[in-house]
């Protein structure tokens, strides 16, 4: 059996991501973490499919339901955690949290609050990657709420007017906060798109195969010169806005529904039925990360927090 197969890898890095957004939920739950937790639990396929197809020196920027982006670019699990708990030893020493994580030495420019704030900072690192002419892209990365903020269409129109190596990336999960998508979002998103004449597409966001596949597609036509892009990926989150959301503005039959196309359960089937992983290596991975993952939070829970002392470090005058 092939273990150097992509897939396989595209499963770990998914089975990573579930299961630090579970421990994350639990955290909070048990009082542990500041602030709240955005999760993307059910999304993991668009973050592994998009970054895994970028090259190290190739830039993302996130959004507030970040993890799985930061993670699939590389960040370690261990300093994730640290941040996310407020911990000295976090990618931004305890002082972004769970919305704000930036991780440079991985090309990602870090995680917004401000809702499409995302798609005009990646035209702003796209027009620098141009002037500089290193061959490099960008994916920005927003949701469908986020598609009504006009700065998303600002930012198109002038990624496609300077021809910029960006990549915009809707994950459509299918609610904008509480309110469902189809309420508050006229027409099609790709047609905002091409309205600006940037090519776009929807795809299936909960098979990482064809994300992958699409978002390919996508970097090799920025890298050469062919302008922007944009990709809706048509996925859900099983979890709330955020971890203390009840949810009671959608059905439990409608999760389920959903649960039913779940990325990491449906290529594991797929290695499987085609040979490249045995029946019970799955299992075996799954068992894995939640080691890590186990590893990462006891990190976390032994760090320091931030020194008083240090609370005007790392502003600027």
């Amino acid at each position: 059996m092939d273990v150097e197969h992509p897939d396989v890898e595209a499963l770990r890095l998914m089975l990573l991501i579930r299961r630090f957004e579970e421990t994350v939920f639990d955290v909070y739950r048990r009082g542990i973490m500041p602030g709240l937790a955005h999760l993307s639990i059910g999304q993991e396929a668009v973050a592994v499919g998009t970054c895994t197809t970028l090259g190290d020196d190739d830039y993302i920027v996130s959004t507030h339901r970040g993890h799985g982006h930061c993670l699939a670019k590389g960040a370690r699990p261990d300093r994730m955690m640290a941040e996310i708990l407020g911990r000295s030893t976090g990618y931004c020493r305890g002082r972004g949290g769970t919305m704000h994580i930036a991780d440079m030495e991985h090309a990602n420019f870090g995680a917004t609050a401000i809702v499409g704030a995302s798609f005009g900072l990646g035209t702003g690192i796209g027009l620098a990657c141009k002037r500089l002419g290193q061959g490099r892209v960008v994916v920005a990365f927003t949701g469908d709420g986020a598609m009504n903020e006009g700065v998303t269409g600002e930012a198109m129109n002038l990624a496609a007017i300077w021809r910029l190596p960006v990549i915009f990336v809707c994950e459509n999960n299918q609610y904008g906060e509480y309110t469902a998508s189809t309420r508050m979002t006229a027409g099609s998103l790709t047609a905002r798109a091409e309205a600006f004449g940037v090519p776009a597409r929807q795809a299936d966001g909960m098979c990482v195969r064809e994300v992958r596949k699409v978002t390919r597609e996508a970097v090799e036509v920025a890298r050469e010169g062919g302008g922007p892009s944009f990709v809706e990926f048509e996925t859900y989150r099983y979890v709330g806005h955020h971890a203390g959301d009840q949810q009671r503005y959608r059905t439990k039959a409608e999760i389920a529904t959903w649960r039913e196309r779940d990325p990491v359960d449906r290529l594991a089937q797929q290695l499987v039925a085609e040979r490249v992983l045995d029946q019970a290596r799955p299992e075996t991975m799954r068992a894995e990360v939640a080691d890590e993952i186990d590893r990462a939070l006891q990190f976390a829970m032994d760090s320091p927090y931030p020194e008083p002392s240090e609370v005007e470090e790392l502003v600027d005058d």
